[in-house]
């Protein structure tokens, strides 16, 4: 597997350049079954296929642990082992346009108990749209301390918008 061959750095990255493991801080625990088995999926998603190498590193495969605090989303990242590779904050004020759109289409879906197949793909096409438009965000904002694929960036912003829902959005900078 290649991050896009390195992302345009035309070397290849190993296979266990990815994440083993992704967790979330207490700041996202939600008493919600259904919310909290959403997060469940969407982690598990990332997990089972992923490009994930942290700037500077040769190897993984990593542990990713997603905190809130000070208005932004602290990713810390860590070897295997446990060991810390790298730790970077990222602010949602680039994200909150697109967060919002993600969850003004899941209430949609939510409002729309027999909608028509049609209806169905529009928001669908919707929806996707906008998570094409935020990995590619996710990806710049990352790429000066992790290199990511585009289907990682997708998953990782699924990961990102079911854990935001745990805070509105007007919380964050």
């Amino acid at each position: 597997m290649c991050v896009e061959a390195m992302l345009g750095k035309g070397r290849a990255i190993s296979q266990e350049a990815r994440l083993c493991d992704a967790s979330l801080g207490r700041s996202f625990d939600r008493r919600d079954p259904r919310v909290e088995r959403e997060q469940a999926l969407a982690v598990i998603d990332l997990l089972e296929n992923n490009s994930f190498l942290p700037v500077g590193h040769d190897g993984g495969p990593y542990r990713l642990r997603i905190e809130a605090a000070d208005g932004r989303l602290e990713l810390h990242i860590a070897d295997d082992d446990g060991a810390h590779a790298v730790s970077h904050h990222l602010s949602i004020t680039p994200f909150r346009r697109l967060l919002k759109a993600t969850r003004a289409s899941a209430t949609a879906c939510d409002a729309i108990r027999r909608p028509g197949p049609e209806r169905l793909a529009a928001i669908d096409m919707g929806r996707r749209g906008v998570h094409n438009e935020a990995a590619e965000l996710l990806r710049e904002r990352l790429s000066a301390k992790v290199l990511v694929d585009k289907d990682t960036a997708r998953r990782l912003f699924t990961v990102i918008t079911h854990f935001s829902r745990a805070i509105p959005l007007n919380n964050f900078c």
